[in-house]
């Protein structure tokens, strides 16, 4: 039985060789699940590749000369994160001190002590 139908344009199952028990079957379930897409080629079906020099120089100037460095980030000029689709519900990023601050929370909401509630007090009023 194939694992893709005649004139798809989606990539044959396979899986690599010489994986750990087990892991095969994993990725060959993966790829059943979300089906890999053919690869971009050209008119004649050479894979395409971008020629060295021809995406541009990267000292160029801007293509968005209005735009803040800070468009996209939750901080500063510019739209926020939802302008990448991103809800205001996301969790803050990993590292963060917001996540630490949230982290700390969820610890104390599951074992509250005097001092869990002093450090989070404490990064919360920094």
């Amino acid at each position: 039985m194939s694992d893709v139908q005649a004139g798809s344009n989606r990539m044959a199952i396979q899986a690599a060789t010489g994986q750990t028990y087990g892991k095969a079957t994993e990725q060959i379930n993966a790829q059943r699940a979300v089906p890999m897409g053919a690869s971009p080629t050209d008119a004649q079906g050479q894979p395409q590749r971008s020629v060295p020099g021809t995406l541009g120089s990267l000292t160029r100037p801007t293509e968005r000369p209005n735009e803040p460095i800070t468009a996209g980030a939750p901080f500063g000029a510019g739209p926020g994160p939802s302008m990448m689709g991103m809800s205001p519900n996301t969790p803050p990023p990993s590292g963060s001190k917001q996540d630490l601050v949230e982290r700390v929370r969820a610890i104390y909401s599951m074992y509250p002590n005097p001092n869990l509630m002093a450090l989070m007090n404490a990064l919360e009023t920094e």
